[in-house]
């Protein structure tokens, strides 16, 4: 009964979710593509074009955990409606940028107007899913980032070629893509249950199945789970998993915000190729996602799949940045760096939310994505800056790659100083599997 019931709330929810992340991975990275034109419009050079890029992670930081308590505090639907409307003008407004400074202060209002919105999306996800579906079901919904490039990609190609009304194509871009998040903020608004008491396309039956499985995980889970609002921001575990996840995600944004312009820089492609080429990475990365994290349930075994990702994408990562006098093989390390670091990500979330129940749930996640999400500043913009001052990207990817390492470390000493977080994870990663999986 359980399967069933969670296959029904996934084929409910996950569409939907997944085309909000979609969108907001593609409001928040299409910047990649626009660079290709928009950099010598505007005499931006590789320094500043990354501080910029990443420079949307600190306002990200700043209101994160307060959107977050706000989200507890409205609901999920209309507090992820309000993140996408406002998201969305900023992203269009991204077309008037004039140089530096205005480049510099809409990519950190971007970062303001959408934080919150990935941490409460994952709180959103705790409160409809048991632990033993987490994995998957997270994996699903993160098939939106490399669906956005995936997609992103020939539609940001054919909005670059735009030129109409003495706007450039990187201009168009901003614009057309930034108008579908304003509409869809309006969709979450109008249909985006709260809880399962609020579906009406569950039977009475199935929100108490739910009602009560998550309720026996709650009292099931570690101390924390009963900490308040201020004292899970003091937990030393909930800081390593900040740690943890800031690593991956240099290495995912050090990846999406260079990858088209380290493309471009093997020679002989244009700008349409050079984005095209991206496609194929992010497609193998759809496919590592779901299998991994539907790996990761199967076993019941989070730290060591968490770990093994992050240390080989970080080592593969580390070993690109080297062969910088061999192009096309540091680029294909590169790209597999990028597949093993990205494998973490399904994983990573299910630990904070097997050890993070009740009050501390919301507050203590938007931590955890807050200060993980400096990663994204520190990609991008250590890229960039190696790269103005040597000529190439070589040691700017080996600094990437030594963060992403260091995840992988940090998981295996959480598991060794924190005996019972591992407890935690599992208890909950097996206690709402199905005696097939169990086995499997």
């Amino acid at each position: 009964m359980g399967d069933r019931i969670c296959r029904k709330v996934a084929w409910r929810l996950l569409p939907l979710l997944v085309a909000c992340y979609f969108l907001s991975f593609l409001d928040r990275v299409n910047v990649s593509y626009a660079s290709l034109t928009m950099n010598a419009d505007l005499g931006l050079s590789a320094t500043a074009y990354g501080l910029g890029a990443g420079i949307f992670f600190i306002g990200y930081l700043l209101f994160e955990v307060p959107s977050n308590i706000l989200l507890k505090r409205f609901g999920p639907r209309v507090w992820i409606a309000r993140i996408m409307i406002s998201w969305g003008i900023i992203s269009s407004c991204m077309a008037l940028v004039q140089g530096e400074t205005s480049f510099y202060v809409l990519r950190f209002l971007l970062g303001f107007a959408e934080a919150g919105f990935f941490p409460g999306i994952v709180y959103y996800l705790s409160v409809w899913f048991p632990a033993a579906w987490r994995g998957r079901i997270i994996g699903s919904f993160l098939v939106a980032l490399p669906l956005s490039s995936i997609l992103g990609a020939p539609l940001s190609t054919f909005l670059m070629g735009m030129d109409h009304l003495g706007l450039a194509g990187w201009q168009w871009l901003f614009i057309l893509e930034g108008l579908p998040t304003i509409l869809m903020g309006a969709v979450v608004l109008l249909v985006l249950p709260n809880k399962p008491d609020d579906a009406r396309w569950l039977a009475d039956e199935e929100k108490a199945w739910l009602n009560g499985t998550l309720e026996r995980e709650d009292r099931a889970a570690t101390e924390t789970s009963h900490a308040s609002i201020a004292q899970a921001l003091t937990v030393p575990k909930i800081w390593v998993m900040a740690f943890i996840y800031m690593g991956i995600v240099v290495g995912l944004y050090g990846f999406t915000f260079w990858v088209p312009q380290i493309t471009k820089s093997l020679g002989g492609l244009s700008t349409t190729q050079a984005i095209l080429i991206t496609v194929v990475p992010n497609l193998l990365a759809a496919g590592v996602l779901v299998a991994w994290g539907r790996r990761s349930d199967l076993s019941g075994e989070r730290i060591r799949n968490l770990a093994m990702p992050a240390l080989v994408g970080g080592t593969l990562f580390m070993a690109s940045g080297q062969m910088a006098s061999r192009p096309l093989l540091s680029y294909v390390l590169f790209c597999a760096g990028f597949l093993a670091a990205f494998a973490a990500f399904p994983v990573f979330w299910t630990v904070p939310m097997a050890v993070l129940r009740g009050s501390a749930a919301a507050a203590g996640i938007a931590l955890i994505n807050s200060v993980g999400n400096l990663g994204g500043f520190l990609g991008p913009y250590m890229i960039g800056a190696v790269k103005d001052r040597t000529g190439d990207y070589g040691m700017g990817i080996v600094a990437v790659g030594a963060f992403v390492a260091l995840s992988g470390v940090l998981t295996l000493l959480l598991a060794r100083l924190s005996p019972d977080t591992g407890r935690a994870l599992r208890q909950a990663a097996l206690s709402g599997a199905a005696p097939s999986e169990r086995a499997g």
